[in-house]
């Protein structure tokens, strides 16, 4: 599936192969993501820069594979001191960030 706006400056697949170091903690591995997690997860904090790309991260963080850890997932931004405007849960509308 691929959710990519018209507007958007970011795809559904660059925000995909740029958080794959985060695939260890978001599964349980270890007490804090690694650095290099947390190094692409600013890159794509940054990368965001309109609405669109915000959606288009958010879609693309949602609909990560099954058999993560929720928690851990969520917790990565905090861990990484990174900012995002929207929670990261599967009950987040991705559609209402603006």
């Amino acid at each position: 599936m691929l959710l990519v706006a018209t507007d958007a400056a970011i795809s559904y697949g660059q925000v995909s192969s740029t958080l794959n170091p985060c695939i260890s903690y978001a599964s349980g591995n270890g007490a804090n993501p690694i650095v290099a997690c947390c190094s692409r997860v600013s890159s794509v904090a940054s990368a965001a820069r309109s609405t669109a790309d915000e959606q288009v991260a958010c879609k693309c963080i949602k609909s990560a594979p099954g058999g993560l850890n929720a928690g851990n997932v969520a917790d990565i931004p905090f861990k990484c001191g990174v900012n995002i405007p929207y929670a990261i849960s599967s009950s987040v509308d991705c559609s209402k960030i603006c």
